[in-house]
This record gives structure tokens, C-alpha cells and sequence, in this order.
């Protein structure tokens, strides 16, 4: 049985949105969105407040994302009191598989991911630390 880390990188051709993703190359929402791309995924930055991030259109939230946003998997790079609400849209858009990065889960926001049958990432792993990267990859 694939471990939670598989099933979110299960396809090559798997699309992603990086929730909290920064124009700031030393923020963690910055480092998350340019591994995806380094790695060789399809990569969405989303972020309310930004145009173009790593040269990248951002949608301004999940309903936003180009084409259907329940096929993409989610990493989420946002304070612990915006959690929640990231997970209510997500769930809202068919959204099923969503990770959580190191210190943004709050005990509400793992609640309404498993009342809703969301897959959830949480409590500590960091995709650049334990991501798989797609065999697109340029290594």
C-alpha cells in the first residue's frame, strides 16, 4: 500500500497549487512552489495579493485555478489561522488531496479535513524535504 507521500505524487502529470506561494525567494512559500517546478511538476501559485510569481500566473485562490481545480493537489504554505478556510475551499472545489507544510495545521483545520474525506498531509513532513520528484524531472 502506497504511503500518504506516494499517493500525492502518484502521477508524473499530477498538477499542483502551492497555497501562500511568495515572490520572496526566502520564504517557504517560495522554496515549496520552485521545488514542484524544479522538480518537474506543473505548479500553480496561489496568493491573493500577487500577479506573477517565478515568472508563473497566480491564481488568486482555488476556485481560480486554470481548467478543473479538483484535479489538483494542494500544498498549503499559510498561517495556522487560515488553514481552515483554505481546506473549506478546497473541499468546496472537489479538492481531495492536500498537504499540509510544517506549522500551518491547527487542531480545526485537521478536524474539517477529516470530517470532509480530504486526504491530508500533516504534522510535521516538508515536501522539500521528503517530495518525489517526477520522472520530468531536469535533476
Amino acid at each position: 500500500m502506497p504511503s500518504p507521500v506516494q499517493e500525492f505524487f502518484s502521477s508524473p502529470t499530477q498538477k499542483f497549487a502551492v497555497v501562500g506561494a511568495s515572490s520572496n525567494r526566502a520564504k517557504f512559500g517560495n522554496k515549496v512552489l520552485r521545488w514542484y517546478v524544479d522538480n518537474g511538476y506543473t505548479a500553480v501559485p496561489v496568493n491573493p495579493k500577487e500577479k506573477t510569481i517565478e515568472s508563473l500566473d497566480v491564481a488568486q485562490n482555488l476556485s481560480s485555478l486554470p481548467g478543473n481545480p479538483a484535479d489538483y493537489h494542494v500544498s498549503v504554505i499559510t498561517p495556522p489561522a487560515v488553514t481552515k478556510s483554505v481546506l473549506e475551499e478546497a473541499h468546496k472545489n472537489g479538492i481531495i488531496s492536500v498537504w499540509l507544510q510544517p506549522d500551518v495545521d491547527s487542531p480545526e483545520a485537521i478536524a474539517f479535513a477529516k470530517e470532509k474525506g480530504i486526504k491530508l498531509i500533516y504534522g510535521g513532513p516538508c515536501v522539500l524535504v521528503i517530495g518525489i520528484p517526477s520522472s520530468r524531472a531536469k535533476l
